[in-house]
């Protein structure tokens, strides 16, 4: 499967990046580890996951998706088969940017990935009360050490992006080479305009999140009758039902009358095919699931229909 670089790192991953906050939460331990082993048998390579995953599930503290992965990979041995990008700075328990912070939560991710080093280390949201050299320095330590690979951020502004990168350059310390937006057919704002602009001139990477609208785009939430027992029924209800969402699932099912594919494969192969983006996150909970997913990776769209879903959002 061709592999598409992260920024201009050293590492590459495959067009679709698994999303481990199910891990632990929505997917049992055992259904995980058959998650993985499916989604690294079919090609695949990018893991990603976070300290504060799953810290919102009553009667879990947060590190439980990175447990699971690393209880897997300590069961399969198969650690250079894939790139563990995981987070730092949203946990309640170990918040924000410090270097101090930075330093200690690593130290927990790695006890917890069972692994000597973190692939792509990502600042999960800004830190405005550090100063950004300050982070920057600290990442650059565990480089140097071997501890991460590359760094990346998420949920950051174009404008903090764009102020650490010049940080980076005017330091010589190494640099955010990937930035995680929400993006789907639906939520397009955080990608495209300034920040796709600051991407493309400095060769960052994209992996959004969020890529099928919290399973929204699958086209099986139409009506609030259909999110009764759902574990994200509210954002659904909240976010997407509405006339733009019916808009968008109106050009779904065209586009699947027309291609045979499933919504949830339309949805991230034209997120895929996207010039702004490398590799769209997404998440399945059983192995068909999954594997329905991982055929977006194979599915190429027709202009005519790419241009029409551009048109419905």
């Amino acid at each position: 499967m061709q592999k598409r670089p992260l920024g201009r790192s050293s590492l590459s991953t495959a067009p679709l990046i698994f999303g481990g906050n199910v891990f632990g939460w929505t997917a049992d331990e055992a259904t995980s580890h058959r998650l993985l082993d499916a989604f690294v048998g079919g090609g695949f390579n990018a893991v990603d996951t976070a300290d504060v995953y799953s810290a919102w599930v009553p009667g879990h503290t947060g590190g439980e998706s990175e447990s699971v992965i690393g209880r897997w990979l300590k069961a399969r041995g198969r650690r250079d088969d894939v790139l563990i990008l995981t987070k730092v700075a949203m946990w309640p328990k170990q918040p924000g940017l410090s270097a101090a912070n930075i330093e200690a939560a690593v130290e927990g991710s790695l006890k917890r990935l069972q692994t000597d080093y973190v692939d792509l280390y990502q600042s999960h949201q800004d830190d405005a009360a550090t100063p950004v050299e300050e982070t920057l320095e600290a990442f650059g330590r565990l480089v140097k050490a071997g501890k991460v690979r590359a760094i990346g951020a998420s949920n950051f502004t174009p404008a903090r992006l764009a102020e650490s990168l010049k940080v980076s350059a005017a330091h010589g310390l190494p640099r955010y080479e990937t930035i995680q937006p929400k993006f789907n057919l639906y939520d397009r704002d955080q990608v495209e305009g300034e920040l796709a602009a600051l991407t493309q001139a400095e060769g960052l990477g994209v992996i959004p999140f969020y890529g099928l609208a919290a399973g929204f785009l699958t086209g099986k939430y139409r009506s609030e009758a259909d999110l009764e027992g759902r574990a994200r029924s509210s954002t659904i209800k909240r976010d997407y039902l509405n006339e733009k969402g019916a808009r968008v699932l109106a050009a779904l099912d065209k586009a699947a009358s027309t291609t045979g594919a499933t919504h949830a494969q339309i949805a991230l192969a034209w997120i895929m095919a996207h010039p702004s983006i490398t590799a769209p996150i997404a998440s399945a909970t059983s192995v068909a699931q999954l594997e329905e997913l991982m055929k977006a990776a194979h599915l190429a769209l027709p202009v005519e229909i790419l241009a029409d879903l551009d048109a419905a959002t």
